[in-house]
């Protein structure tokens, strides 16, 4: 049955229902776009402390992809291939940073790696590392919560492919690693590059968590979401520029979209 049928056989009073949520995801993102000053966009967008805050926002953000690709990837694997009690529990704990406040991660990374906790005066008296209100805690935090992204997003194709061509790679001699490289990952790609995207979406819009684990000082954890908190709160950046990069927000996400879009089974369909 193609969509255009499928939508008749929907009841006429479910479509204002439809409507009005379309609306509500919709018309904030209009209102948004209406109140960009287009005149002076170029100058807010590029001001010094947009850039600043822009180019710290892309850099975290790459970093925390780069380590989410590194833990993300082998936690996704082995969700894939335990047992099904195991991996109800490992998928459980990977999505807890997702229903979990942003606020009351920054929390728990403070008592974790904070300077009172025993892992952060263990890191300052062995190492010299004060990880809390630097920017390797802003880091931190968008891998916090930027992780399971990832790693659902693996492990949803690494079981959807089975084990059938490993098995037969291991029938024709290859190792494990081998396997791994070259029949696993191939196999995982859709769903590894659309993690990737995803995870460094949530990483580039990360708020709560960074503004309590790693603060809000110019320059140095001042990530754009920041940015735009402090200027609508009458300090930092203009007000036109907190807009202005909000809307380069709006431009990421929607490009973001569209890349795992077209990486989905079925998307040219």
């Amino acid at each position: 049955m193609s969509g255009r049928g499928a939508l008749r056989d929907i009841p006429p009073i479910v479509v204002v229902p439809a409507a009005l949520a379309v609306a509500v995801l919709v018309l904030p993102l209009v209102a948004l776009v209406a109140r960009v000053e287009w005149s002076t966009f170029v100058a807010d967008a590029t001001s010094p402390e947009a850039m600043s805050a822009l180019g710290l926002s892309l850099a975290t953000a790459t970093a925390a992809t780069a380590c989410c690709l590194l833990l993300g990837v082998p936690l996704a694997l082995v969700i894939a291939r335990a047992s099904p009690g195991v991996a109800g529990w490992l998928r459980a704990l990977v999505t807890i940073p997702l229903v979990l406040p942003p606020m009351v991660g920054g929390i728990a990374l403070l008592f974790l790696l904070g300077r009172t906790s025993l892992v952060g005066q263990a890191l300052e008296l062995g190492l010299g590392l004060r990880l809390p209100f630097t920017t390797a805690a802003v880091v931190i935090a968008q891998v916090f919560v930027a992780l399971p992204f990832l790693v659902l997003s693996v492990e949803g194709t690494v079981r959807a492919a089975g084990t059938g061509y490993e098995r037969v790679a291991a029938t024709l001699g290859a190792s494990r690693w081998h396997a791994f490289r070259r029949v696993t990952l191939p196999l995982a790609a859709p769903g590894l590059v659309a993690g990737t995207v995803l995870c460094f979406a949530r990483a580039l819009g990360e708020f709560g968590a960074t503004a309590l684990f790693a603060g809000n000082a110019a320059g140095t954890t001042r990530t754009m979401p920041l940015a735009i908190y402090t200027a609508f709160n009458g300090a930092g950046v203009s007000q036109g520029a907190a807009v202005a990069l909000s809307l380069v927000l709006l431009v990421v996400a929607v490009v973001i979209l569209v890349l795992v879009r077209g990486w989905r089974p079925g998307s040219a369909a």
